[in-house]
C-alpha cells in the first residue's frame, strides 16, 4: 500500500521540475517579445494567460481545469465538423 506523501515532501520532489518549466514558459514569453510581429489578438495566447492566472488560484482540481481551457467542447457531431469520415 502506497502511503501518502505529505505537502513538504511533495514540494522537495517536484521543486526543481516545477521551476524548471516556470523557467522555459518564461522564457518562450520572452522570445515572443522579442520577435517581429504581433499576436496581441491570437485566442491561443488568452488561453495562457487564463491557464496561468488560474494556476495561481488555490481552487483544487487545477489540472482539469486548465486541460479545459485548451480542449474542445465535446460535439456529438464531431466527425463531421472536423471532416472526419
Amino acid at each position: 500500500m502506497q502511503t501518502k506523501l505529505t505537502a513538504p515532501a511533495v514540494l522537495e520532489r517536484e521543486f526543481l521540475e516545477m521551476r524548471a518549466k516556470v523557467l522555459q514558459l518564461a522564457a518562450s514569453f520572452d522570445r515572443l517579445d522579442r520577435a517581429e510581429g504581433a499576436v496581441a489578438g491570437d485566442s491561443r495566447l488568452a488561453q495562457l494567460a487564463q491557464a496561468i492566472q488560474l494556476l495561481q488560484s488555490e481552487q483544487p482540481g487545477r489540472a482539469e481545469e486548465v486541460q479545459m481551457i485548451f480542449s474542445r467542447t465535446f460535439s456529438p457531431d464531431w466527425r463531421d465538423e472536423l471532416g472526419v469520415g
